[in-house]
């Protein structure tokens, strides 16, 4: 086997080329030096990731998200996240976890829900004498939710790299995205306790107020649950989902909250193509690279090595959970997911691990990998948007990063938490 560019692109990863070109720049070269490999294959396999059907459904979901940030559905979110639970101790920051899990059903993009807390929520928690530092932790910490939530985009581009049922890892990741946001609230509580912390209110909101914001909030919270139930039913597939969530975004934003402004529609097109551009490029570059490796045939050697390690799915579940712990602080998690899940899929299949709780569990470790120091990816943007010190908000973030690991265990080990919804929808396997 031909080792030396997966050794060059872990170097490259170290030294901070970006996932796409570093694999790009190590596979050209290896294929064009095969003379059984024409130029025109390492073309087609570029470019083949980008003729996949089911991954259409991600552009359509983060143009549908972008929508949402400017037609007031995430402002409604806030104001009934806040009515909720605004008037308790550490109050901000509960609408702060609150909100990335309504967020989690709407945009499905943690990056989205930082951008958006950091414009919106943190001012307010300065204001009521949060430290900055603590404010981003808390923002950057609560996004780990929103990805693991229907429509998360990293669950459906496991489903279309692992060939296994959209529906189902998109309702999987109801209970744990729950359990996650209840312990991210009770580690909130505890150390607005001990700083002092208050709420936005004195008082908890009427029964009255309280349920005309749900009901202004209901044409957003009734997305994720639409989306699910459409495709249970066969009504619609994943990329369908996507387009009708825009337009259904459109509408919302347009003729119900009326704060849409179809002057803005090109910038938040162009958002919507700077967030996919990424996704894509990290895509066409991962296929190339999965060639590689299939080419000099890593994924069985890979296989029968880990079966040989271990025959129990236990220990292969917390080895994974290390591997991409450890491969999440030095590199982008999604690139690692996209590069890794198709070679672990069989061995997951051969240990008769249910693919839908491993998935599940990837996704969750995906977005763990997105506030693990030293490169975080959600770290870096909750810390440029406020223009501060990463070493600061860090030091604020390490008790979120352990209860996020104590509840990766929790659904690692109890695959209850991801299976429960989807046997309960579609029936058992």
């Amino acid at each position: 086997m031909t080792a030396w560019p997966m050794l060059v692109v872990l170097a490259l990863f170290f030294l901070g080329v970006p996932c796409s070109f570093a694999m790009m720049i190590v596979c050209i070269p290896y294929f064009l030096s095969d003379q059984y490999i024409q130029a025109t294959v390492v073309a087609q396999k570029l470019l083949a990731s980008c003729e996949s059907q089911s991954l259409m459904a991600i552009p359509f979901f983060i143009t549908a998200g972008a929508i949402m940030n400017y037609s007031g559905i995430s402002e409604k979110l806030m104001e009934f996240a806040d009515g909720l639970v605004g008037h308790l101790t550490g109050g901000l920051g509960h609408v702060n976890v609150l909100i990335s899990t309504l967020m989690g059903g709407v945009s499905g993009s943690g990056a989205a829900d930082c951008a958006m807390e950091c414009k919106i929520l943190v001012p307010e928690m300065l204001k009521y004498g949060y430290s900055k530092p603590y404010s981003a932790a808390i923002t950057a910490a609560t996004a780990v939710i929103t990805p693991i939530i229907p429509p998360g985009i990293n669950l459906i581009l496991f489903a279309c790299l692992c060939e296994c049922s959209v529906g189902r890892l998109l309702a999987s990741g109801y209970l744990p995205g729950l359990l996650l946001c209840v312990a991210f609230m009770v580690t909130n509580h505890i150390i607005s306790k001990k700083r002092g912390y208050v709420g936005g209110r004195k008082r908890m909101m009427e029964g009255r107020k309280l349920f005309k914001l749900f009901l202004s909030s209901l044409w957003a919270l009734f997305l994720p649950f639409g989306l699910i139930m459409l495709l249970r039913f066969g009504v619609c597939t994943a990329t369908e989902g996507g387009v009708m969530m825009a337009f259904y975004s459109i509408f919302v934003g347009k003729f119900v909250y009326k704060k849409l402004d179809f002057k803005r529609m090109p910038q938040i097109l162009v958002e919507a193509v700077n967030s996919t551009a990424p996704v894509m490029m990290i895509l066409c570059a991962a296929n190339l690279f999965s060639y590689y490796m299939s080419w000099e045939n890593v994924p069985s050697t890979l296989t029968n090595a880990l079966l040989n390690l271990t025959s129990n799915k236990y220990v292969f579940l917390i080895l994974c959970n290390i591997l991409f712990l450890v491969i999440g602080c030095f590199m982008d998690a999604m690139a690692a997911m996209i590069v890794i899940a198709p070679l672990l899929a069989p061995v997951v299949r051969a240990l008769g691990i249910d693919i839908i709780h491993f998935g599940l569990v990837m996704c969750f470790n995906c977005g763990l990998a997105a506030i693990t120091p030293p490169f975080g990816t959600y770290i870096f943007l909750v810390s440029g948007i406020l223009k501060m010190k990463t070493g600061d908000m860090i030091r604020d973030l390490w008790p979120f990063i352990g209860i996020a690991v104590i509840v990766l265990l929790l659904v690692t080990y109890v695959p209850w938490f991801s299976t429960f919804i989807p046997n309960l929808m579609y029936g058992t396997l």
